[in-house]
């Protein structure tokens, strides 16, 4: 059996489902178009270079929703998925995941996304094992705006990883093909683990990174 990975945001969606996700509150009033506007987007640029104080960014990109109620969250996230996620799904993206899972490899979407973002998306593409950012929750349940654990980001991606196969009593090494697909430099570790790093839909830097590593090139959207 061959592993394959896949980021999320700009690898097999047309967008980063983070960001987003911010837009989606500030439409639906939940969010001041101003001020969270401006700070959603300058956490973004964060991202694009290779700044981003993670920690940061999940208490405030949490905020917002993380006092609703549980039956309110599940319908903030369906139509988020409605509105925003299925139309941006395209096929071509779909067939990848499907190819890899037709071929037999396991699966997982790794992603440095939240999970409360980022489960129903996984499940839109008939990935189970989804490897995100978790949230620490109360005794109530309730997101407090803080990180479980190791965040799937960076070199925490590698971490995080290792701990999922660990659970299923695997190591990376059991494996003869570790596929991932990446967009993003920021997930220039866990390339450089992969077998098969494919550069998709890549950032001008990321792009430049995979032509000089002779590594494979993947442009899924126009």
């Amino acid at each position: 059996m061959n592993l394959c990975l896949f980021d999320l945001d700009h690898t097999l969606l047309p967008l980063d489902s983070d960001h987003e996700f911010g837009e989606f509150l500030i439409r639906v009033g939940l969010a001041d178009p101003v001020d969270y506007r401006s700070r959603n987007d300058g956490f973004y640029r964060q991202y694009c270079e290779g700044t981003l104080v993670l920690e940061e960014y999940i208490d405030f990109t949490t905020s917002v929703w993380r006092t609703l109620s549980v039956s309110d969250q599940r319908d903030l996230q369906q139509r988020f998925m409605d509105e925003v996620i299925e139309p941006a799904i395209q096929p071509q993206a779909l067939q990848l995941v499907q190819d890899h899972r037709d071929r037999g490899d396991q699966i997982a979407i790794v992603t440095a996304t939240n999970e409360f973002v980022t489960r129903p998306i996984a499940e839109a593409f008939g990935v189970a094992d989804l490897i995100a950012v978790k949230l620490v929750r109360d005794a109530q349940g309730q997101v407090t705006g803080q990180i479980d654990g190791v965040p799937s980001f960076r070199e925490g991606k590698i971490t995080r990883v290792e701990q999922w196969l660990a659970e299923r009593g695997q190591t990376l090494t059991d494996f003869e093909r570790v596929s991932f697909y990446s967009d993003s430099p920021n997930d220039l570790p866990l390339l450089e683990q992969a077998t098969d790093p494919v550069a998709t839909n890549p950032s001008p830097a990321l792009e430049a990174q995979a032509k000089a590593r002779g590594w494979r090139l993947l442009y899924l959207f126009p």
